[in-house]
């Protein structure tokens, strides 16, 4: 639900940045790199935080009752859950770039061959949809990873 309601956030963020790129050129670059440098070194410390074991919940009027650690924890245990959502980012991740550097060289000889021939286009459409479909693959099976967590 976060990513739902962050989404706009991030596209008028992008836009932005595209404009002040096309207006202020070098100097624009230097500000986003900065910024993406502090967003860098926050995530940093958020993920320091958490492997620390962090925050932990305060126990508030609306706080729910606390479930024993015991009974929260399935017989696996929480060693077989890290590795199998680790396994399932690993396949995202590797699936993802594997399908952008596809679609980049059969999209780029889709484009020059439909320069040429503009008949080829379901032809070359068919190739570069092969190609994404190896990310598929991989969310299927991290889909399947992470039921089993």
């Amino acid at each position: 639900m976060i990513w739902l309601l962050a989404l706009p956030v991030v596209l008028a963020a992008g836009v932005a940045a595209a404009l002040l790129v096309r207006r202020r050129g070098r100097a624009a670059v230097r500000v986003l790199v900065g910024a993406d440098v502090l967003v860098l070194l926050g995530a940093l410390v958020v993920l320091a935080v958490v492997a620390a074991g962090g925050a932990e919940p305060a126990a508030g009027a609306g706080a729910v009752e606390q479930v024993p650690a015991a009974a929260a924890q399935p017989a696996g245990g929480s060693s077989a859950q890290w590795a199998a959502l680790l396994g399932a980012a690993i396949a995202v991740a590797g699936s993802s770039i594997g399908a952008a550097i596809a679609v980049a060289y059969t999209g780029a000889a889709a484009l020059a061959a439909m320069s040429e021939r503009p008949e080829l286009f379901g032809r070359a459409m068919v190739i570069v949809g092969l190609a994404e479909g190896i990310a598929i693959y991989g969310l299927i099976v991290a889909i399947i990873l992470i039921g089993r967590a």
